[in-house]
C-alpha cells in the first residue's frame, strides 16, 4: 500500500537519502503536500512509529556499500523529480550517488543538499549542530534578555527554519526551472545561510540604527515591556505583543491601568515593566485569558504542547490532531483546491515502490541482497 496522498504536489516524486533533522523534515513537508517521497534508509534503520519526520513517506532499505546499492538509488533517481541528501560534502559522490552520477540517468533531476555550513568554505567539512550554525550567523547573539546570555531556541531557528524550509523552497524552485529548461541543478541549502537570511529584517533595522547589538534592549527582543512574557499568580505565563498604539490602548484598558508614563520613551520602559509585571502577577493565567478573550490587546496564554491541543481555536482548525493516538501538527499551509491529506503513518520499509516506480531491474536488485525486504525489519 502506498503512502501517496492528495495535495498540490501530487505526482512529484522525491528520493530522500535518510538522515537526521532538517533533510527528513523537508521530506515530510513535501510528503504532507502530496509528493511521493521515498525514504532510502540503511538496513536495520527503519523509522519508529513516533518518528514524525518520516510520516507520509514510503521507505526502502538499501545497503549503499553493497555493489548494487548505488544502482538502486540511481534507478529511483532516474524516475524522480528531486533527490534530497544531508551528507557532508563529497560523501554522496564517494557512495556513487552524487549529482553527476544521477544526471547521467536523469538530466532533469533536482539534487537538494542539506548541510550546516554549505558545500564550500573553510568549515564545509566540519561537524556541527543547530546551535553552532545560528551562533555563527549572528542570530543566536540577538536572542535573550538584557544582561543575560544568549537563549537557545531549541533547534527551530537553524535546522528547521534556516535549513529545511529553505531546502524545500529551493528544490521546488529548481523543479519549476527544470520543467521549463530540461536541466536539473544542485540546491546548496546551508543552515548558516538560511539562518542569516531569516534575520533580514533585523539586519535592516540595524542598518537604519533601529537595532542595538545589546540583547533585550530592542522592540522585539523583550526590551519593550509591551512585547514580552509575564508570570501570572499561578506560576504560568502570558505573552504580550501590543506593538501598535491602538492595541496598546486596549491592553492598558483591560489591565485597568492609568497614569502610565509615555511608552515611546525607552527611559520609561523599566517603570512600565514593573507595573505590567505586578498587575499580571495578581491573577492566574486562566483569569487573564478570560479578561483578554476576543480582544485586540494581543495577549495570549503561553501553552505547553499538550495544552495547545485543547485550545478552542486550534481545535476548530484541527491544527494538532492525534492520528493513532500520536499528537502532531497537521500539514501546513492549507490549500483551497488541492487540500493535503490528514497526517499519514510513519512507513515500514516496503520494496513495492520499485514496482510502483516501474524500475525494470527490481527483481535483480532484490536478488542481489542490496535491498532488504520489509519483513526483515518489521
Amino acid at each position: 500500500m502506498t503512502a501517496r496522498g492528495d495535495g498540490p504536489l501530487a505526482g512529484l516524486r522525491v528520493v530522500e537519502l535518510a538522515g537526521l533533522g532538517p533533510a527528513p523534515f523537508c521530506g515530510m513537508l513535501l510528503a504532507d503536500l502530496g509528493a511521493d517521497v521515498v525514504r532510502v534508509g540503511r538496513p536495520g534503520g527503519a523509522p519508529g512509529e513516533h518518528d514524525l519526520l518520516d510520516r507520509g513517506k514510503r521507505a526502502i532499505s538499501v545497503d549503499l556499500k553493497h555493489e548494487q546499492g548505488p544502482e538502486t538509488v540511481l534507478a529511483l533517481a532516474e524516475r524522480a523529480d528531486v533527490l534530497i541528501e544531508g551528507f557532508r560534502p563529497g560523501v554522496a559522490e564517494r557512495l556513487g550517488v552524487g549529482p553527476e552520477q544521477c544526471w547521467e540517468r536523469n538530466p532533469k533531476l533536482v539534487f537538494g543538499r542539506m548541510t550546516g555550513w554549505g558545500q564550500d568554505g573553510p568549515l564545509a567539512q566540519t561537524a556541527g549542530h543547530d546551535i553552532g550554525y545560528i551562533a555563527l550567523s549572528g542570530m543566536l547573539h540577538a536572542i535573550g534578555r538584557s544582561g543575560g546570555p544568549p537563549q537557545v531556541p531549541a533547534n527551530l531557528l537553524g535546522d528547521f527554519g534556516g535549513g529545511a524550509l529553505y531546502l524545500a523552497v529551493g528544490v521546488l524552485s529548481a523543479v519549476l526551472n527544470a520543467r521549463s529548461t530540461g536541466q536539473g541543478q544542485v540546491v546548496d541549502a546551508s543552515i548558516v545561510d538560511g539562518a542569516a537570511h531569516l534575520g533580514s529584517m533585523l539586519f535592516g533595522f540595524a542598518a537604519a540604527g533601529a537595532w542595538q547589538e545589546r540583547r533585550g534592549t530592542n522592540l522585539l527582543d523583550t526590551g519593550a515591556p509591551y512585547y514580552d512574557v509575564y508570570e501570572t499568580s499561578d506560576g504560568e505565563h502570558v505573552a504580550v505583543g501590543a506593538l501598535e498604539p491602538k492595541f496598546y490602548a486596549e491592553l492598558v484598558d483591560r489591565l485597568g491601568l492609568d497614569d502610565l508614563p509615555d511608552r515611546d520613551d525607552a527611559a520609561n520602559w523599566p517603570a512600565l515593566r514593573e507595573r505590567f509585571a505586578a498587575t499580571f502577577a495578581s491573577r492566574t493565567r486562566a483569569e487573564w485569558t478570560e479578561v483578554f478573550d476576543g480582544s485586540d490587546a494581543c495577549v495570549a496564554p503561553v501553552l505547553s504542547m499538550s495544552e495547545a491541543r485543547e485550545h478552542p481555536h486550534l481545535q476548530a482548525r484541527g491544527t494538532l490532531p492525534s492520528p493513532g493516538g500520536v499528537l502532531q501538527p497537521a500539514p501546513a499551509p492549507r490549500f483551497s483546491r488541492t487540500p493535503s491529506s490528514p497526517p499519514r503513518p510513519v512507513p515500514a520499509p516496503d520494496t513495492a515502490v520499485l514496482a510502483d516506480w516501474q524500475v525494470p531491474t527490481a527483481a535483480d536488485l532484490l536478488a542481489s541482497g542490496a535491498i532488504h525486504q520489509a519483513r526483515e525489519e518489521a
